[in-house]
C-alpha cells in the first residue's frame, strides 16, 4: 500500500518506519524541514533501541522518505495517518489545534477515496470533528478511522511490530477491508485486531492509560502504608500480583509516573468528564497522589540530614521517566531536582541517554557526570530516580570507598534491604524498612 504519516514525532516515526518494514511504501510528512533533512539521512532525534536501524534499513530499500510537501504525498496514498501533538491546554483538555489544521489542509487536497486515520490520543468525538472538517470542502468520499497507538517507550517497535492487540474504530465496510489488510502482517500469531466504533476506540486509549496510571498509583498509596506499619511492599506485590484477576505488571512501588502519554491522558479524561457533568473523581485522586509522590524522597532526605540539606553533595542516577528512552517530560527526577536545589544541595547527575535533554532545562544548576561512577564521587548521598539496567549491580564496595557517607535513596526499590544491610548502607527504599548503617551513624556523630 501508498501511505502518508503526518507528524514526525515519536508516535509518526514509530508508525512509518514499522510500516514500511512490512512492505509499504510510506512517505512522512513534517513542517519542520530540519527534522525531515535529518530523517531523510537515517538520523533519529531520539533514543528508542531498534528504531535507527531499522529506518536506516527502510530507506536503502526505497519503502520510506521524508518530505514537506503534503499534497503531493497525500495525492499517492490510499491511507493517511495523523500523528500529530495534542498537548493538554490551559485547562487540562487535549490541544486539537494541529490535528484540525491539518484536517483542513486534507479537505483540499484530497482526490480519490481515502481513509484518513487518527492515530494520535485524542477525546471521544474527534473523529467526527475532522470528518466534519474534511467533508467541508471534500469533493471525493472519505472515511475517518480511529486507531490508537498503544507504544510503549523503549519498546516501542517490537509493540507496533508484535501488538497485544490492534483497536480499529470505523463506521464503513470499505476503510475496515483496508485496516484489515494493512494490520494482517503483524497479527500473523493471532492476536486480535478488535473493530469497534470511533467513539468507543477513541476512549479505549484513554480508559487503558487511565487503569494503568491508577493501578501504579494505588500500589504507591500502598507502598507508603507499607512503610508505616512495618510491612514489606515487596511481599504485598508478589501476594497480590499472584491472583489472576489483578496480574503482576504495574505493581512495582516507586516514585510516580511520567513521561508524554499517563499525565496527559488521565488530565485529558478527567477533564473531558469534567465538561460533561462526569467527574471522575478516582482520577482527581490519582493526580494528586502522583503529584506527591513524585517527590515522596524528599522529606526523608531532609530528615536524614537533619532538616538541612545546603551545600549536601548528592548524586543522582537516572533523569529520564522510565529506563530505555531520553523522554523526561513529567519526570519524577526533574520535580525532586527542583526541591533539592531550592534547599541548597549541590547535585551531581548521571543517566546513561537524557543528560542533553536535561541540560535544555537545568543549564549549568546541577554537574553532569560522564559515568555512574563519576557521578557519586565524594557524594553524601545518592538519589536513584530511574531503574535502568546498568544501575542494578554495582560494586558495591567501591561506592562506599568512593562516596563520603555510604547513603542511598533508592526511589524504585532496585535493591534487597537485607543485601544493603550486610554490605553496610544506610537504605531508604519505596515501601520498605529502612536500614541505618553504623558506618554513616559513626560519620554523623563526628560531624
Amino acid at each position: 500500500m501508498n501511505i502518508t504519516v503526518v507528524g514526525t514525532g515519536y508516535v509518526g516515526i514509530v508508525t512509518g518506519t514499522c510500516l514500511a518494514e512490512t512492505g509499504n511504501k510510506v512517505t512522512c510528512v513534517d513542517i519542520d524541514a530540519a527534522k525531515v533533512a535529518a530523517y531523510s539521512s537515517g538520523v533519529v532525534p531520539i533514543y528508542e533501541p531498534h528504531l535507527e536501524s531499522l529506518l536506516v534499513r527502510n530507506i536503502e530499500a526505497g519503502r520510506i522518505e521524508f518530505t514537506t510537501d503534503l499534497a503531493s504525498a497525500v495525492k499517492k496514498s490510499s491511507i493517511v495517518f495523523l500523528a500529530l501533538p495534542t498537548p493538554p491546554g490551559e485547562d487540562g483538555s487535549a490541544d486539537l489545534q494541529y490535528i484540525l489544521k491539518v484536517a483542513r489542509d486534507l479537505s483540499v487536497v484530497i482526490d480519490k477515496y481515502t481513509v484518513i486515520v487518527d492515530k494520535s490520543t485524542v477525546p471521544v468525538g474527534t473523529a467526527d470533528r475532522i470528518r466534519e472538517v474534511i467533508g467541508s470542502k471534500c469533493k471525493v468520499e472519505f472515511d475517518v478511522v480511529s486507531n490508537p497507538e498503544f507504544l510503549r517507550e523503549g519498546y516501542a517497535v517490537d509493540d507496533f511490530m508484535k501488538p497485544d492487540r490492534v483497536v480499529v474504530g470505523c463506521s464503513s465496510d470499505r476503510s475496515r477491508a483496508l485496516m484489515e489488510e494493512l494490520y494482517k502482517p503483524f497479527v500473523r500469531q493471532g492476536n486480535p485486531v478488535i473493530f469497534m466504533d470511533e467513539r468507543s476506540a477513541e476512549l479505549t486509549k484513554y480508559a487503558a492509560n487511565a487503569f494503568l496510571a491508577t493501578k501504579i498509583t494505588f500500589m504507591n498509596e500502598v507502598a507508603n502504608y507499607c512503610k508505616e506499619v512495618g510491612a514489606d511492599v515487596d511481599l504485598v506485590r508478589r501476594g497480590i500480583g499472584t491472583d489472576s484477576r489483578i496480574g503482576p505488571r504495574f505493581l512495582f512501588p516507586g516514585m510516580g509516573y511520567g513521561g508524554s502519554c499517563f499525565p496527559k491522558d488521565v488530565q485529558a479524561l478527567h477533564r473531558s468528564g469534567k465538561e460533561i457533568g462526569c467527574e471522575f473523581s478516582i482520577l482527581e485522586s490519582v493526580m494528586a497522589v502522583n503529584a506527591k509522590q513524585k517527590v515522596m524522597m524528599f522529606p526523608i532526605m531532609k530528615k536524614h540530614f537533619g532538616g538541612d540539606l545546603f551545600g549536601k553533595k548528592i548524586a543522582i542516577w537516572g533523569l529520564s521517566f522510565k529506563p530505555e528512552t531520553d523522554d523526561i517530560r513529567q519526570a519524577p527526577s526533574i520535580d525532586i531536582i527542583s526541591l533539592l536545589l531550592d534547599a541548597g544541595a549541590e547535585l551531581t547527575v548521571y543517566d546513561p541517554e537524557a543528560m542533553d535533554n536535561v541540560k535544555v532545562i537545568l543549564g549549568d544548576k546541577v554537574t553532569y557526570a560522564h559515568r555512574s561512577t563519576e557521578a557519586i564521587l565524594g557524594a553524601e548521598a545518592l538519589l536513584i530516580c530511574t531503574e535502568w539496567a546498568a544501575f542494578r549491580n554495582p560494586d558495591f564496595e567501591a561506592m562506599k570507598s568512593t562516596m563520603s557517607n555510604p547513603v542511598i535513596f533508592d526511589g524504585r526499590n532496585l535493591y534487597e534491604c537485607d543485601k544493603m544491610e550486610e554490605l553496610g548502607f544506610t537504605y531508604h527504599s519505596v515501601g520498605r524498612k529502612s536500614i541505618i548503617s553504623v558506618l554513616d551513624y559513626n560519620s554523623k556523630k563526628t560531624k
